[in-house]
């Protein structure tokens, strides 16, 4: 793709790779080169297998973006993830390490997501460092996140290792990093043969109120800016 992203299909698994060199921070550039893979793997009949860099999985959005930009760049977050909650076929995140606010928001929104173990953190930091987490943040936080996990990650700033955040449900399960290339792809592999129109069928159903919630957050956040959050 470029220089922040890089696209691999084999197998049918198209391995969408986040790596800018250092936290994987969500840039509109970098937003926008996900969103065209994403289109690319739907044109392939591809199942994604989305990755980071060693020892980082995303770091959220970029905050050195300009002040007038950051209403663009978060509905364009949201959209990304109501384009993952929705595609279809099968996603599986492979969570490198550290997954921080928006980043963590891709991994609730991915089917299937393996975190490597190792002092990593994962959550949604968004209060903690003075920011209200978007509305659309909320709806995917309530619908994966355990009830006690999601009031506490959202209000608190809680940041988790990997075993608490599997525990939390970010993740469905941990392995030795030296296992995670190898563990996701076989879990994108064991989903190769489902019926993908059943998939999708179902997956819309599944997650009719937590897309509905998305929805509501983009256009809040188009219609009233930072305000609309």
């Amino acid at each position: 793709m470029s220089q922040l992203t890089t696209y691999d299909l084999a197998d049918g698994i198209a391995t969408i790779t986040m790596d800018d060199g250092k936290a994987n921070a969500l840039s509109p550039a970098m937003l926008g080169e996900l969103s065209a893979a994403f289109d690319r793997a739907e044109t392939d009949g591809a199942i994604v297998l989305l990755t980071g860099r060693e020892r980082t999985f995303c770091g959220g959005f970029d905050l050195r973006t300009e002040p007038a930009g950051w209403p663009a760049m978060v509905a364009g977050g949201a959209r990304l993830a109501e384009r993952i909650l929705s595609f279809p076929h099968p996603t599986i995140a492979a969570c490198n390490g550290n997954a921080v606010a928006m980043g963590s928001f891709l991994l609730l929104a991915c089917d299937v997501r393996v975190g490597a173990a190792g002092a990593f953190k994962l959550g949604l930091n968004e209060v903690a460092i003075g920011l209200t987490v978007p509305r659309f943040g909320i709806a995917l936080a309530q619908h994966r996140l355990t009830r006690p996990y999601a009031d506490r990650c959202l209000l608190t700033g809680a940041l988790l290792e990997p075993e608490e955040a599997c525990a939390a449900g970010f993740l469905d399960r941990v392995v030795a990093p030296e296992q995670l290339a190898a563990d996701a792809r076989a879990a994108a592999q064991a989903l190769a043969g489902i019926d993908r129109t059943a998939h999708v069928k179902t997956k819309l159903h599944a997650r009719e109120l937590v897309l509905a919630g998305v929805r509501d957050g983009i256009e809040r956040i188009e219609a009233g800016g930072t305000e609309g959050w």
